[in-house]
This record gives C-alpha cells, structure tokens and sequence, in this order.
C-alpha cells in the first residue's frame, strides 16, 4: 500500500516459517527486539517515528500459557503496558491498532455470540493476559484522553491460512500429517470456533487503524472480527472438509479428554465492525477452505524450491478483487 514497514520481534523463529519462505526481511526493516524490554522497544519507536502502529507482539498460544504462564503474562499484557506508556510521551503515532483475542471474554460455554460490552473475564493463563491487556489498554485511553494518538482495540476469532505452522494449532497439524501421508488425529471434534482466512481481520485492522487516523471514530473503541457463518462450523467439520480438498488422506477421530481446560463454544457478534467499519467477511466457508489447502498444497509440492513471496501476493490481490467488488 505504499508504506514504509517496520517490523519487531523476538525472531524465535523455527522451520518452516512464513518469514523466511517469502524473504520478507529484503522487503521491509526488520528488527529483533522485546516488547517486554521497555527501554529497548521506546528506542526502536523513536528512532523510527510511525504514524501507524499495528500490535500484534504476544505468545499466541492456549496450551503454551500452561508451561510458560509469566512469559505469557510478560509478553501478552505488560508488552501492551510498554507500548502505551511510549505513545503518551511520543506525538508523532496518530493511530495504533491492538489486537487482543476473542478469547479475552468471559466464556460462558454456551453457543451465544459475544459482544464488545461483555464481560472480559479470561480463565486460562493466555485468555486471562489477553483480557489484561485488553483492561489496560481501555484505562489508559480513558485516563490520557488527550494524547495525541487514537487508539483501538481488535478482538479477531480463529484465523487459517497458508504459511502457519503454529504449535498444537488444528490445520498446521493436519498439513504435517497429510504432507508426510500420515493419519490426521482429531481430539476435540466437537469444539467450534470463529473460523476465518487471515486476510479478513488483517482487512479490518487496516480499516480501523486508517479511520482512527482520521479521527472519524473514537479512540479506545474496540471491535469485534469474525465470520458471518449463520451455522456452527465445528473442528471435526473444517478437517473433513478440508480433507476433500487434499488428495489421499486419512482422519481418525479420537474424543479424548484434554490435558488442559479448552473452551468448546466460540463465536463473535460483529456487527460493530459492519456498522462502524463497513467491514464484514466476504469469503465463503468453501472459499476459506480452498485459499487455505491451496497455499499449503504448493507448500507440499514445491518445499524450498518455489517463491512463496510471489504464492501469498496472489492470494492477497484475489482477495482484494473480492474487496472492490462489494
């Protein structure tokens, strides 16, 4: 989109990895660094002076919270506190966007969809460090309502898509297993979730972050992302149906009882963002399912030997034709 990008992580990268398969690092500023480091991460923001900031710096994952609880508090909600202490002193950010996670709600376990102005109330180490994150960031726009920075809160569902491989996540495990011709083993069939292509929150980050720059909605606001399926899209149903799509494969389901405390029911009211944003999901399920396996598939065939940069670019123009098109 024209933009001068910079980019900051911890760099704990394992492989395979989308970072290193599109050679990202040749096209953007890249730069290692902790966001738990607040001295070091004021540095970076200073020296680099952005407009627009996007914060998605966290450890992402349920199970890994269990093992790691501090670094997960460390990262998830005192990264957060860093970053807003440095927008207070620093006039040049008009906009920052935080992506928190629908799982900062109370869950209340039951098939309801949940709204921006309900409880925030996370159980497991993750969920609770993002319902932290998410109080800190409202204290702190209430608080210093004159900084000069519009901030905002993204809350997104479950995304999918190419070049993830994420740890004890339902499709980089699934593609592990059918790129080997391995059986896929399903625990937790009947859970569902918010499932949604990844550029469709990313779509909705870029919308809130461009009108909070232009002050055309308030700061502090949060907003929810995800699908407009009218059914429940269980995980036993996303496998079999991606299972369709990718040839020669075997899935086994196994009802077994996790090791940790997982929530069964999951779904967002989005209807904020349509208002508010004029955003929505514009992919099918079958349209999801096909961008995903798609990206994977070329993965599987091609391995290091193909431009992967070239791969998620295409997929990113067809869905932006989707986007003029609405």
């Amino acid at each position: 989109m024209g933009a001068k990008v910079v980019g900051m992580s911890l760099y704990e990268l394992k492989k395979p990895n989308h970072f290193n398969l599109i050679k990202i690092k040749k096209k953007i500023i890249s730069i290692k660094g902790d966001v738990s480091n607040f001295d070091a991460f004021k540095k970076v923001i200073k020296k680099y002076k952005p407009e627009i900031i996007f914060h998605l710096a966290a450890q992402p994952l349920v199970i890994d919270s269990y093992s790691k609880p501090y670094n997960t508090f460390k990262y998830n909600s005192f990264g957060t506190l860093n970053l807003l202490e440095i927008l207070k002193e620093n006039l040049f950010v008009k906009s920052a966007v935080f992506i928190t996670s629908d799982k900062a709600y109370k869950n209340i376990q039951k098939k309801t969809l949940y709204k921006e102005e309900d409880e925030l109330k996370g159980t497991d180490p993750y969920s609770a460090s993002k319902s932290a994150a998410d109080i800190i960031i409202n204290s702190y726009s209430k608080s210093f309502p004159k900084t000069s920075c519009q901030i905002g809160i993204a809350r997104a569902g479950n995304v999918i898509g190419g070049g993830d491989w994420g740890k004890n996540r339902i499709i980089p495990d699934i593609i592990n297993c059918w790129s080997k011709n391995k059986t896929a083993i399903i625990r937790n069939p009947d859970s569902t979730r918010p499932w949604q292509h990844v550029l469709e929150p990313v779509y909705g980050y870029l919308l809130l972050a461009k009108l909070l720059y232009k002050r055309k909605i308030s700061s502090g606001e949060a907003f929810n992302f995800g699908p407009n399926y009218r059914r429940d899209i269980t995980v036993k149903k996303l496998v079999l149906r991606l299972s369709k799509l990718w040839p020669k494969t075997i899935v086994k389901v196994i009802k077994k009882k996790p090791e940790y405390k997982e929530d069964k029911f999951l779904k967002l009211n989005s209807q904020k963002a349509k208002e508010k944003l004029n955003w929505s999901t514009l992919l099918t399920f079958e349209k999801l399912c096909k961008l995903t396996l798609e990206w994977y598939f070329n993965w599987s065939k091609n391995k290091y030997r193909k431009n992967y940069y070239l791969t998620s670019s295409k997929q990113i123009l067809e869905y932006s034709k989707i986007i003029f098109k609405k």
